[in-house]
């Protein structure tokens, strides 16, 4: 079978590496220096989206993340297009950035109907939140799966795609 998987999440909060952790080919991305305030949280955002491909099993997943800021959101309109389910990326030592992870949720969710997970990245990190309140902060319903995950790491993104695909053929 073919998916195609959104990966989604607030800005900075590991889409980038987790696509480019797992994917087999080379990653097609879309990153440009930083020349807003927020250069200081890292170097390079991306503007219009990154493409990555894996082959779990018999399945083949396209793996298409979405940029994080909101000023780049319209390619969320044009990225989603038929995809099968998407995941929702929150940097767990970040819980200000909770709430948008709830809006784009609430987005994804409004474009199509389909699967998704909360992935709660960086869950290894000291100050990381717990499940629990990401939950919370992202106000996920109680039937959504929160993952925890660490996106530099390939069996780490594994479990997750392992897991939406569950929920795709569920």
């Amino acid at each position: 079978m073919i998916y195609k998987i959104i990966v989604t999440g607030p800005f900075s909060s590991g889409k980038t590496t987790f696509i480019k952790t797992i994917s087999d080919i080379p990653v097609v991305s879309t990153e440009r220096k930083i020349t807003t305030e927020d250069r200081g949280i890292k170097a390079e955002t991306t503007v219009a989206m990154d493409y990555g491909r894996v082959t779990l099993d018999e399945h083949v997943l396209h793996l298409n993340g979405t940029p994080g800021q909101t000023r780049f959101s319209f390619m969320w309109d044009i990225l989603a297009r038929e995809m099968h389910a998407f995941l929702v990326l929150v940097d767990s030592t970040d819980s200000p950035s909770f709430p948008e992870a709830n809006e784009l949720i609430q987005t994804f969710s409004n474009i199509h109907n389909v699967p998704y997970l909360v992935v709660a990245n960086k869950a290894d990190l000291p100050g990381a939140a717990s499940q629990f309140d990401v939950r919370r902060g992202t106000q996920a319903a109680d039937y959504v799966t929160i993952m925890p995950c660490n996106s530099t790491s390939k069996s780490s993104v594994r479990q997750v795609l392992l897991q939406i695909i569950s929920l795709i053929e569920g």
